[in-house]
């Protein structure tokens, strides 16, 4: 603990930090969309480029799935810098897909858990209103994809807020006398 408090000035750096993202996001949240976006390709490129040459040194067994991923992903880094509109789209599109399949899995876990547990009735709430958030993005994705960045947003200042909070404490840290 005390190595901790002697590094608490970096739970502080990462507070603020983390605080400057979430108010910029607020500020620029189509800049912070962009910016996501090519970091995104960024990482989808490197990671398709390291699958293939991986597939490429592989045995024959992983060989083809090592390729296709590797292809995969280095298209999608591609169509993330050529076409970033549309990658946010996409990605909207995904995090709607699985807000509403894993609501309906959660509504069908619910109704299963009925004779098991007491208080089922929560984990079909949570389901409904995943199914609901999904059916939102879809119906909505320009408004969906500003409300998924002040989320972002809005995360990133309360996390930065518990980091600072953090450093604090862990820098004020005084052992116990007895305490390893």
């Amino acid at each position: 603990m005390e190595d901790i408090s002697r590094s608490w000035w970096l739970l502080l750096v990462r507070g603020i930090a983390a605080i400057v993202f979430g108010i910029l996001a607020l500020i620029w949240p189509g800049l912070t969309l962009l910016v996501l976006v090519i970091f995104f390709g960024a990482y989808a490129l490197v990671s398709g480029v390291f699958a293939l040459m991986a597939g490429f040194r592989h045995g024959a067994r992983s060989r083809a799935w090592l390729i296709i991923s590797g292809i995969l992903g280095i298209l999608a880094g591609i169509v993330a810098f050529i076409w970033p509109g549309l990658s946010s789209l996409a990605l909207l599109f995904i995090i709607a897909f699985w807000a509403i399949l894993t609501g309906v899995a959660e509504v069908v876990a619910g109704i299963q858990l009925r004779k098991v547990i007491d208080n089922e009735w929560m984990l079909i709430v949570g389901g409904v209103l995943s199914v609901i958030f999904g059916l939102l993005l879809l119906g909505w994705p320009g408004a969906g994809l500003l409300s998924l960045l002040w989320l972002i947003g809005v995360f990133a200042i309360m996390y930065g807020i518990a980091m600072i909070v953090l450093s604090i404490r862990v820098r004020n840290f005084t052992p116990t006398p007895g305490m390893p």
